[in-house]
């Protein structure tokens, strides 16, 4: 049986489905205007500070903005300020897990070799909960990446496993991204139509 993409593409190799997924959400997301990137970004920060702000403070990991992703680093400042800790992650050897180092708003930062900006040095520490961009998200939770893999061997390697929270926009959501054996569920996924829990009570 054939699989069709979002795009109206068929395929019945999952490789070249999910390839196609990710080439047709990105140019959508690198697409939105400057006004609706803001607009968007607006009511994702205020969902995740919803969800973020009960909470008791803990060590939150996320990545720097690339290719049009949401900037978390604003409601990272500001748990800081709530007694938080807050990390990057760090791709130190190719198909190995990730670790994560300390960020703050001061913190040095120096590019990786995927041009994604990372801090330069400082400790080593664990997250508690994880915000992974999103290219594609679909309704059971699973997450397409840019294909490195990176996050799926790191949730699989920290234990405790993290909490694992996709962010990105409504324009990446599809009923089934065709999940592989490595990939692993998120917890939950927000974007600006608000927070959908999969597996977070």
């Amino acid at each position: 049986m054939t699989a069709r993409s979002s795009s109206g593409e068929q395929t019945a190799d999952p490789l070249v489905f999910r390839a196609s997924l990710r080439r047709e959400k990105l140019a959508a997301r690198i697409a939105l205007d400057q006004t609706t990137h803001a607009v968007l970004s607006a009511a994702i920060e205020a969902h995740l500070t919803a969800l973020m702000m009960p909470l008791p403070p803990q060590t939150l990991a996320f990545c720097a903005p690339v290719r049009g992703e949401f900037d978390t680093r604003p409601l990272a400042s500001v748990l800081l300020h709530h007694g938080w800790r807050a990390a990057m992650p760090v791709v130190e050897a190719i198909d190995a897990p990730m670790s994560f180092r300390a960020w703050t708003p001061s913190t040095t930062m120096s590019v990786d070799r995927y041009g994604i900006p990372i801090p330069a040095a400082g400790p080593a520490i664990a997250p508690d909960i994880v915000l992974l961009p999103l290219v594609a998200f679909d309704a059971q939770g699973f997450r397409l990446g840019y294909g490195g893999g990176y996050f799926d061997r790191t949730l699989a390697a920290l234990v405790p496993r993290p909490l694992a929270i996709g962010i990105g926009f409504e324009l990446a959501r599809v009923a089934d991204i065709r999940p592989q054996a490595h990939d692993l569920p998120l917890d939950a996924v927000v974007t600006e139509a608000g927070a959908q829990r999969f597996r977070l009570a």
